[in-house]
């Protein structure tokens, strides 16, 4: 189900709590939305459609992929981006990383770990972010 898009920054700002196999639903209605939007959004969490769990989806070279409670275990490459959000007004300035290995979990909460770099990679830290409660 499409749902509508949270702008609310004191719920924004609330750290996730993290997600169950209970939770999968949300993981749909998180995928259908993306798609909804997919002309100008690569990613979201899901507090961005009003449900504070640790649930990601995002674009991942061309076909949607979803996290469950990710963490990211390695980092490298620093630099400086700027980006926009559905979530909130305009755009920010802030430091990602061009290579991350991220641990998750997928829809059976069988524990993954991937390396991700480039644009990837910066979509799955903004979408971090927000299950962090960080407003970038």
């Amino acid at each position: 189900m499409v749902r509508d898009i949270c702008r609310d920054e004191t719920f924004l700002a609330q750290a996730a709590e993290a997600a169950t196999p209970e939770d999968l639903p949300v993981a749909r209605d998180l995928l259908d939305t993306l798609a909804a939007h997919r002309e100008g959004c690569v990613g979201m969490a899901a507090n961005m459609i009003g449900v504070n769990k640790c649930i990601i989806a995002f674009d991942n070279e061309g076909s949607y992929m979803v996290m469950f409670n990710p963490v990211i275990t390695k980092k490298s490459g620093p630099y400086e981006a700027e980006e926009g959000c559905l979530s909130l007004a305009g755009t920010r300035k802030t430091k990602r990383f061009q290579t991350i290995k991220v641990q998750w979990q997928n829809e059976a909460f069988q524990t993954r770990y991937k390396t991700f770099t480039g644009w990837t990679a910066e979509i799955i830290q903004h979408e971090m972010d927000h299950c962090a409660g960080i407003l970038i």
